[in-house]
C-alpha cells in the first residue's frame, strides 16, 4: 500500500472520523473538527498538536522530521515529512491528533 493509502487507513481508523475536502486536500476530522491532513506539498503530512509546548518539543527532537513553516508559526498544527520518519510513525502522530480533536466520549 502506498503512503497515501496507509495515511488514510491510520488516519480513518479511530471512531468518528470523517474525510471531507479541506484546503484542497482530503482533511481528516474527529466529529467534525479538523485533526490532519496531507499539505499541499507532496509527501508532507500536517497533524493538529494544540498543545504549544508538545509542538516545540517535537520540534526540537526532530526537524529533519516535523518543521515549522511561516503559515504554522503560532498554529496548532505541525508538518511531518513523511518520506523521513519510521513506519509507524504517522499513524501514532495521526492518533494523538486524533485524541486531541475527539469527544470524550471517543477517547479510550
Amino acid at each position: 500500500m502506498d503512503g497515501e493509502g496507509r495515511v488514510r487507513r491510520a488516519a480513518t481508523r479511530p471512531p468518528e472520523v470523517t474525510e471531507k475536502t479541506f484546503y484542497g486536500t482530503p482533511g481528516f476530522h474527529a466529529a467534525g473538527r479538523i485533526f490532519a491532513r496531507p499539505h499541499e506539498e507532496p509527501g508532507v503530512l500536517v497533524c493538529g498538536r494544540p498543545d504549544p509546548e508538545d509542538k516545540k518539543i517535537l520540534l526540537r527532537s526532530g526537524p529533519e522530521k516535523l518543521f515549522p513553516t511561516d503559515h504554522y508559526r503560532g498554529h496548532a498544527s505541525v508538518p511531518v515529512r513523511l518520506d523521513r520518519v519510521d513506519d509507524g510513525e504517522p499513524a501514532e502522530f495521526l492518533a494523538e491528533a486524533w485524541k486531541t480533536r475527539a469527544p470524550k466520549r471517543s477517547r479510550p
